[in-house]
């Protein structure tokens, strides 16, 4: 069995090393892109570098995949592996604003096991267990019980006008954030219609659905991880009872960004 205490000092250094280099708190950064419109830092490197190492050490016979490192195939011949994304919302991490985090799950047999998230900036500390339930700073979570979808919370800066029939709540750049949010009953619903990745969700959807919230990608479907192409399309995480309707809300649009 993992020593679960070790991976969360762990993955609070690792929350030290990236406040360490915020700007929030006064630090320069150094940043750059990747590709147009996706930034990275060197906080991200480091941070990755550390969770490498000593997240190897701390199980040797898992595999590894993460944002900042160049993806390695032998990890699909391994029932553990580590997922991570060193700094989610980077964007909010660069502009000095509190909204990201360290993400890191391990990944059993395709299905998330353990899943923690680090958001120093934010005095946050959130962990899932599967089968066990989730916490933020060691208190229990349960998540958004929302009946109706009309008027559900969304984290969200802006709405199209058919989604208008939402509330917009306070929006982190951290996907990994918005999904804890509701598990922590401060958001009822996160959607996102785009292609994403592993790594940006591994640990927050453990927390939310141990919380209670319902989790599936964009057309209801379940998530599986640690697949050859580690992305999925679209996310949803609701509260159970609004979750078919959100589905619904969104499918032709989904329908329609995925069709041949």
């Amino acid at each position: 069995m993992i020593d679960r205490a070790r991976l969360e000092e762990i993955v609070d250094e690792a929350g030290r090393i990236a406040l360490g280099l915020w700007p929030g708190d006064g630090h320069e950064v150094e940043s750059w892109e990747k590709e147009p419109g996706s930034p990275v830092c060197a906080a991200d490197i480091e941070v990755d570098g550390y969770l490498r190492k000593q997240l190897g050490q701390l199980l040797p016979s898992a595999g590894w995949l993460s944002e900042e490192t160049v993806d390695d195939p032998e990890r699909l011949k391994k029932g553990l592996i580590w997922l991570v994304d060193p700094i989610d919302g980077t964007r909010d991490f660069l502009r000095g604003r509190t909204g990201w985090c360290v993400s890191v799950a391990l990944i059993s047999e395709g299905r998330p096991l353990i899943g923690v998230l680090d958001a120093p900036a934010r005095g946050e500390k959130w962990v899932g267990i599967a089968g066990q339930g989730a916490w933020r700073n060691r208190e229990k979570l349960t998540a958004s019980t929302r009946q109706n979808f009309a008027g559900a919370r969304v984290p969200a800066a802006s709405l199209q006008k058919v989604d208008q029939i939402l509330t917009m709540v306070d929006q982190p750049n951290s996907i990994a954030l918005r999904v804890a949010m509701v598990g922590a009953d401060e958001a009822d619903l996160v959607a996102t219609l785009r292609w994403g990745f592993e790594w940006d969700i591994g640990a927050a959807t453990l927390i939310a659905r141990e919380a209670g919230a319902t989790v599936t990608d964009a057309f209801g479907k379940p998530f599986a991880y640690n697949k050859p192409d580690p992305r999925a399309f679209g996310m949803m995480v609701s509260a159970p009872a609004i979750h078919e309707d959100a589905v619904a809300h969104l499918a032709e649009r989904a329908e329609a960004l995925t069709a041949p």
